[in-house]
């Protein structure tokens, strides 16, 4: 999970405004640009992305835990996130980009070291020029239900954001 032979690193905005969303989440796929700094210490990786669709993948381990020794909640909360988020982002045209105002996860069953390799799923629910919504699905091995969630995301250009 913790893959050391990827470029880790931040997209300049002059770049990242040339790319839709979606062909900047093919980008992160494809290692032509470079992995999140985020995605290495929390150890969760993009693996797969399509238009309002976007699927994460992690791994639990004892760097993970709270002192009651389940994974903290804050964990699940990013890969929901993330996933949410990244759902958006990839139905947003060049020029475009999303930051999170909001979002709510329920924690369903405890998370421990052992649960091992997850999947987080994130799909759109609206999109509109200037929000958007998402919800996601945080899943074991097994495929059981371990959170999920929704945010609501503010769209807003990328070259303003450079200013």
């Amino acid at each position: 999970m913790n893959d050391t032979s990827a470029t880790v690193g931040v997209v300049p905005i002059a770049r990242a405004a040339t790319m839709s969303g979606l062909e900047f989440l093919q980008g992160l796929l494809a290692g032509t640009l470079p992995r999140p700094p985020i995605a290495v210490p929390m150890r969760f990786v993009l693996v797969a992305a399509e238009r309002g669709r976007a699927v994460f993948e992690g791994e639990t381990d004892e760097s993970l835990l709270n002192p009651f020794g389940t994974v903290h909640g804050g964990w699940a909360m990013t890969l929901l996130d993330s996933a949410m988020s990244c759902a958006v982002l990839s139905a947003l045209p060049a020029g475009q980009a999303q930051t999170t105002v909001e979002v709510k996860i329920n924690l369903v069953r405890p998370i421990f070291p052992a649960t091992g390799r997850v999947r987080v799923e994130g799909a759109l629910i609206h999109q509109g020029r200037q929000l958007a919504t998402a919800e996601g699905r945080l899943l074991d091995a097994e495929g059981r239900l371990l959170a999920h969630g929704t945010t609501t995301c503010m769209i807003f250009e990328l070259a303003r954001a450079g200013a």
